[in-house]
């Protein structure tokens, strides 16, 4: 199998993380991984519960392993289970140890986390525009606690993908 450098573009929700990894995908003239627990939520005819979650992060994981058998050199991943994880836990106080045992060994080579420099854009399933800082800081705690490389990514419009592509060059040899 070929050396597949996989980033990971995680964050509190509406942080711009989708733009930003279809962007950078264009970019380097790869595929990227979209979010699937948008698209699972959206088929779903009743609210989504705790079980969904683990049902989400593995559909998010085989999503991934699907992009990365196609991916030229670099793959992008819109979300990741970092998400999951602190979605779980700020929701129903726990997280599923399947989602916990991932995370130890699936990491990435970068995790761009987007910071909450952007402005909040209502969505239906966005939860929590009043916790920003405090989710930011859960991301921020969870990827250094884990030893994580990581940077945040900051700007607006055009800025932020330049910054992140900088950061990408600064952390990889692409």
């Amino acid at each position: 199998m070929k050396d597949l450098i996989r980033i990971a573009v995680t964050g509190p929700e509406s942080t711009g993380k989708s733009m930003l990894t279809r962007q950078l995908a264009e970019k380097f003239g790869t595929v990227w991984v979209p979010e699937y627990a948008r698209e699972y939520i959206d088929r779903l005819d009743r609210p989504y519960n705790e079980e969904d979650i683990l049902v989400i992060s593995r559909g998010q994981m085989e999503r991934e392993e699907q992009k990365a058998a196609v991916a030229e050199r670099i793959l992008f991943c819109d979300t990741e289970l970092t998400v999951t994880r602190i979605w779980s836990e700020v929701k129903y106080g726990r997280c599923h140890p399947w989602i916990i045992e991932s995370l130890a060994t699936h990491p990435y080579d970068l995790y761009l986390l987007c910071n909450i420099d952007i402005p909040w854009e209502n969505d239906p399933q966005r939860e929590h525009p009043d916790l920003r800082e405090h989710l930011f800081s859960l991301y921020f705690n969870e990827l250094t606690r884990r030893n994580c490389r990581f940077e945040v990514v900051s700007g607006l419009g055009p800025e932020r993908l330049l910054n992140a592509i900088r950061l990408i060059r600064k952390n990889t040899d692409i």
